[in-house]
């Protein structure tokens, strides 16, 4: 027999479930501006299932809005001014990985638009009694494999990958042995080994990276993916858990410059653009890396813009966000924010985001960082 201490966690969880449910179809009701017959038939289609112990249905249009809002309320992301543009695709009928691979390729071909980037949800079956059905290990659909420091000191890839290189090797997978090889898919289906999947290299829209008047830039061999797929982030709804719901917007040009390719952690190209730059002599700059990252920055917004590619840089970004502010004001909303996420990794103080007090709400729906997949799986 179940014990009474089991019998009180499952009560409480149904409950805290109903709860976030109800919550939810609420703010549908008003936002979406539901009369009460539908709301209440809503509510009553939710509780009869929680109650039940299996995970409620939203209807597409409940699932829209709920994407849509969990954009709105994600504390760390400063392009939530374009939330209610956010396109939806309900996938939840797939439930095998290979079906769910074949269907991420679609997904990639939509957001990417020839480069007019769209900002898109694919939301795959929601967890239910007995946990996730499929999730994608992957920490984006797009990334650059890392394999370690090499004879010469050099470190080969991206570092951040590292460990996820290192499962797909042990998985049968082999790369080309280049600063950036794409990397493979790993998707798991509930009780079944994950599978491996070719990297999407026919649909991943690349752009090489040249500096509008430093011509030595574009033999650095720099480069970057278009469109920036988040896809091992939990969709939390209505109190359910979609663990796989990849989506994207595009890239803020400081990502890229400051950040994948700036970082020392990561691909530390800034002393290697001093250097050209003429900046590491006896006569060291105090502010070499104030420089170069600037021209590194330059090069990324140059290039995307030239391969006509969607970007935003980090001020036009800012003062987006601000009239997002604006417009929450308006309806009466509060903003979520986390401070440490929202000032640009470059010129902070010269935005007005920094100069802002922000508090993260923990509001939902919202899309929510996850366990590893490799790390709860069985």
């Amino acid at each position: 027999m179940p014990s009474s201490q089991s019998c009180t966690d499952d009560q409480k969880s149904i409950a805290d479930t109903l709860a976030e449910a109800m919550d939810f179809l609420a703010l549908c009701h008003e936002e979406l501006g539901w009369d009460e017959q539908k709301h209440l038939a809503r509510q009553a289609a939710a509780r009869d299932s929680i109650e039940k112990g299996h995970p409620w249905e939203p209807s597409f249009e409940e699932l829209e809005h709920g994407a849509r809002v969990a954009w709105r309320n994600n504390a760390r992301c400063i392009g939530r001014l374009f939330w209610s543009s956010l396109e939806v695709r309900d996938k939840r009928d797939i439930v095998e990985p290979d079906a769910m691979a074949e269907d991420l390729l679609q997904h990639i071909r939509i957001a990417t638009n020839g480069g007019k980037i769209k900002p898109l949800v694919s939301i795959y079956a929601p967890e239910d009694e007995q946990g996730p059905l499929l999730r994608i290990w992957n920490h984006q659909l797009f990334g650059y494999a890392g394999y370690g420091t090499q004879a010469d000191g050099r470190y080969l890839g991206d570092p951040k990958n590292e460990t996820f290189t290192q499962l797909a090797e042990k998985m049968g997978w082999q790369g080309k042995g280049t600063d950036f090889d794409l990397l493979p898919w790993i998707i798991q289906k509930r009780g079944e080994p994950a599978q491996l999947y070719d990297p999407p290299e026919d649909v991943c829209l690349q752009v090489a990276l040249r500096h509008p008047s430093l011509e030595w830039f574009a033999d650095l061999g720099l480069q970057w993916y278009a469109v920036p797929i988040l896809s091992d982030m939990n969709l939390r709804l209505g109190g359910l858990n979609f663990r796989a719901a990849p989506f994207n917007g595009w890239y803020m040009g400081t990502e890229i410059g400051s950040r994948d390719l700036g970082d020392e952690g990561r691909y530390n190209q800034l002393p290697i653009i001093s250097d050209k730059m003429g900046l590491l002599g006896a006569q060291s700059e105090t502010l070499w890396k104030d420089r170069a990252l600037v021209e590194l920055n330059e090069a990324v917004l140059h290039s995307y813009s030239e391969d006509g590619v969607r970007i935003v840089d980090h001020h036009r970004a800012s003062s987006e966000f601000m009239r997002f502010v604006q417009k929450e004001q308006a309806e009466k909303r509060l903003v979520s924010g986390n401070w440490s996420w929202l000032v640009p990794p470059m010129s902070g103080s010269a935005t007005e985001v920094f100069h802002k007090g922000w508090k993260d709400r923990k509001w939902l729906p919202d899309y929510q960082a996850q366990p590893k997949a490799w790390e709860s799986s069985s």
